[in-house]
Formats: structure tokens, sequence, C-alpha cells
């Protein structure tokens, strides 16, 4: 595997955790300390680059389109995090999906980064089914 695959797959964990402390700053933000929403606020302007990382990543280690389009998804759901927000007064129905929003950007990156996990041993061009296929022949690749 090479070093931009691994690295994407780090980043790819390191995104769905960071995450989950989001969702707990957040509950902070409610059950303790409304404080806590602005470190909410900048941890998820920190989180918001991590897709860009993924991007590069996903395009230097050859991981497919459908990696790339994960990161770039990921990426307009965080965008759209801070519209939400700015429309809370305006629109609060739709601010009320900032949220919800955020749910779907932690479903998408478990899933970006489950299939980074299930490609980690596939090199480019070879497939498990012919590896297994080599092993069962005695080929040895």
């Amino acid at each position: 595997m090479n070093i931009a695959r691994r690295a994407h797959l780090v980043v790819a964990w390191l995104l769905v955790a960071g995450i989950v402390v989001q969702v707990f700053l957040a509950g902070m933000g409610v059950f303790d300390d409304p404080e806590f929403f602005l470190t909410h606020a900048t941890w998820g302007y920190t989180l918001e680059m991590l897709p860009i990382v993924m991007l590069v990543l996903a395009a230097v280690g050859r991981l497919g389109r459908r990696q790339v389009l994960f990161a770039v998804g990921i990426f307009g759901m965080f965008l759209l995090q801070s519209v939400f927000v700015a429309l809370r007064v305006d629109q609060p129905m739709v601010a009320a999906l900032h949220p919800v929003n955020g749910f779907a950007i932690l479903f998408v990156s478990i899933v970006a980064a489950r299939e980074a996990w299930a490609a980690r041993g596939i090199e480019t061009g070879a497939t498990t089914t012919s590896r297994l296929e080599a092993a069962a022949a005695g080929d040895g690749r």
C-alpha cells in the first residue's frame, strides 16, 4: 500500500473521530456551558480541512472516483453547515437542518473510511479475487 493510500485511510478515520468529538462539543454547549459552542464552531472549521486533504490523497493515491467524490461531497456538506447557522434568525426551519446535515457528514465519512479500509490491500489494477485465484493456483503473487 503506497503512502498516499495509507495517509488517506488515516485521515478518513481521523475525520470520523473528529466528528464524534464535534457532536460531544455540541452536547456540552447544550447541557453544560453555551461557551462550548465557540469550541464546537472552531473545531468544525478545523475539521473542514480534512476532506480537502482526503481529496488530494485520494487523487495522488489513485483511489478512484468514488473516494474523490466522497471528499468533495463531505467538503460541500461542511460548507452547508455554516449556511444553516447563518440562517438561524431568518429561516429557523432551514437552520434546523444543521444537526441533520452533521449526522449526514458523519455517515458519509464512515462510508468513505470503511471503503478506504476495505481497499487497503488492493493495489491498483489487482483485486482480492485475482489474489485469491493466484494463491490457489500457487502463483505466489
